[in-house]
């Protein structure tokens, strides 16, 4: 896991842009703290930031291949987990190898298959290839986007990076914040349209897509998409092929040349992953699973009961660290920290987002890096197995918009009276919810619920789930800690995929069908609890210290936010606790402490960034 960074310009000789190469690079020293290196020719600039996690010795880069009469070189982030088989390919098609590093096998496998390669590859990946004969520049992302990838032009350059931050030490490239922008920010946010930043002509490369930049421009393709298509096996096939898949996935993401552990929250998801992890250990001989869980300083004294949150994790956990003899390791935060590092997460995404959602995570990976550097998740099971809340409940399934964000016109009136003239957040949000529709292929044979639920997947997969898997890799490498996530399996998402509604759904129940399957693994207790989401703080300290913290920027009347959010209504919100705000922000957690955290990431990220604002 790593960051890289690249640019290409065909009219002029840019290989004494050292130093801004070097800048570039810098800023992404978070996402790779263990190795740098560079490669400058007259029309390409690379950089790579390395966290070893595989071949320490052989996996360094930008790596160079001398192949024929050419060059070929290669910036890489990610992991791909068929490794072992696009090697055994290469090999017997007369390719050798000098490492045992997956860079290698990629940079090989694209000499062999050229541009076709993403139709090969399974894993998580941003990457770049240069090759100096065609004086041609590749770049590809993997299927659900896990791994990032921005990119802009300047100065007759074509400019790419694993984070924005990065894009903005290239010499000109401006910080625009324009009406899309702000739709985006306020309306979307902290989801983003695949494809769009926050800001003015700064893009990213969408999951599932590849490009090739020469000269004669950028040419961007789509490689894969979820193909809808009957369903043939019968249930106990299905359960059957399921259970392939999930061991398969999981078992292939346990590679490491570093130390390995998993996060275990008690839920079903988590503990499935650490079932088959644990199992993996005992089998090949390898000490004892090491597992970690996250929760708060006096959690335990003022959880709540809701229908998004209905119990807390001790209990669960501790059923399956007796159960697996695991190392098991409690972390808990404290209430402070959460709000001390809302702009550390702020700086991580580059933009406001989940508040301490995500500021937890960034903590919960920063305790952990100390005695492991990789960890395997229980992330994206609930958007592809139907898990949330919204997949069941009718004001949700026909609100006519995004399930996770309907709380439209609140949003609109939290504009500046002046920018919410000019600014229709519902407009956009209409025109992204159907855009993104469009897109999907409904069955003539899908049952009526089968289809509306396809629907809400659709939305739940290509947007709420590219808002967590961006949450868990900018917080994790924002401390050069690599989070895998073996349900987002591009092969298993294929499967489920078309699983009718009722047999997935079984019993009535959320994720009702990975539920049945993990009987067999699991204690009964861990298989029917109730989802509960990634956990929050519940202690009312919270509440008072980003209180506080907005109290203080809304003292200040010229205080950036002003500019853009109206400064009556977030007094009423600091007036009422949150709750002029009357419905969540964004999912089931952003609520009055969330949102007026996340108000004070808005200031934040005025302060740090200072984008001009242009309406």
């Amino acid at each position: 896991m790593c960051g890289i960074v690249g640019f290409v310009n065909y009219k002029q000789d840019i290989s004494n842009f050292r130093n801004v190469l070097n800048n570039m690079s810098e800023v992404l020293s978070k996402r790779g703290p263990d190795e740098n290196g560079t490669y400058l020719s007259k029309h390409v600039a690379f950089a790579h930031r390395r966290l070893i996690v595989i071949d320490p010795i052989g996996g360094k880069q930008p790596m160079l291949e001398h192949f024929s009469d050419n060059e070929f070189c290669i910036v890489y982030n990610g992991q791909i987990y068929n490794t072992k088989e696009l090697k055994s390919t290469l090999e017997e098609n007369g390719f050798t190898f000098d490492t045992t590093s997956d860079t290698e096998v990629l940079l090989k496998s694209y000499i062999y298959y050229g541009k076709d390669i993403v139709n090969h590859l399974n894993g998580i990946f941003a990457f770049a290839i240069w090759n100096s004969k065609k004086e041609e520049l590749f770049i590809a992302r993997d299927h659900f986007g896990v791994k990032p990838l921005f990119y802009t032009f300047k100065n007759n350059s074509f400019i790419f990076a694993s984070e924005i931050k990065a894009l903005f030490e290239f010499p000109g490239v401006e910080k625009i914040l324009d009406s899309q922008g702000i739709s985006e920010l306020f309306g979307i946010g902290p989801a983003h349209t695949p494809g769009t930043t926050v800001f003015k002509n700064l893009f990213e490369l969408k999951p599932a897509h590849f490009a090739i930049y020469n000269k004669t421009g950028l040419h961007i393709e789509k490689y894969w998409s979820l193909k809808s298509e009957p369903h043939t096996e019968n249930f106990s096939q299905t359960c059957e092929h399921l259970d392939y898949l999930l061991k398969d996935s999981i078992t292939r993401q346990l590679v490491s040349d570093v130390p390995l552990c998993t996060f275990l929250s008690g839920g079903l998801d988590s503990s499935i992953i650490t079932k088959y992890a644990a199992d993996y250990c005992k089998e090949n001989g390898l000490p004892p699973l090491s597992t970690y869980s996250i929760d708060y300083v006096d959690n335990d004294k003022n959880f709540v009961k809701s229908d998004f949150q209905p119990n807390s994790d001790n209990y669960y956990i501790n059923i399956m660290v007796n159960e697996l003899k695991t190392e098991h390791h409690p972390i808990v935060i404290d209430t402070p920290e959460l709000a001390d590092y809302l702009e550390d997460a702020m700086i991580a995404r580059d933009m406001p987002g989940m508040a301490d959602i995500d500021s937890s995570l960034l903590l919960f990976c920063k305790y952990v890096k100390p005695t492991a550097t990789v960890s395997l998740t229980g992330e994206c099971a609930d958007e592809i197995f139907g898990g949330y809340p919204w997949f069941f409940r009718d004001d949700a399934l026909n609100s006519g918009t995004f399930p996770w964000s309907i709380a439209i016109s609140e949003r609109q009136t939290l504009l500046n009276p002046d920018i919410a003239k000019k600014v229709s957040l519902q407009n956009y949000i209409d025109y992204r919810y159907n855009e993104s529709l469009s897109e999907l292929e409904i069955l003539d044979s899908d049952s009526k619920e089968t289809a509306e639920k396809r629907k809400i997947s659709h939305l739940t997969l290509n947007w709420f789930m590219q808002t967590l898997l961006d949450r868990s890799d900018r917080m994790a490498m924002y401390n050069g800690f690599e989070l895998r996530v073996p349900f987002c399996d591009y092969r298993l998402a294929q499967y489920v995929w078309n699983i009718p509604w009722e047999m997935k759904a079984l019993n009535g129940r959320e994720k009702g069908l990975l539920r049945h399957i993990s009987r067999k693994i699991l204690p009964e207790e861990i298989v029917d609890r109730k989802k509960s989401p990634y956990p929050k703080t519940h202690n009312p300290t919270y509440l008072a210290k980003v209180k506080s913290i907005l109290s203080n920027i809304m003292t200040n009347p010229n205080a950036p936010i002003n500019s853009l959010l109206n400064r009556d209504y977030i007094l009423d919100i600091l007036n009422t606790d949150g709750k002029a705000f009357t419905r969540p922000w964004f999912g089931q957690l952003m609520t009055g402490p969330q949102l007026m955290a996340y108000l004070c990431q808005v200031n934040m990220w005025l302060e740090k960034y200072e984008p001009k604002i242009e309406i």
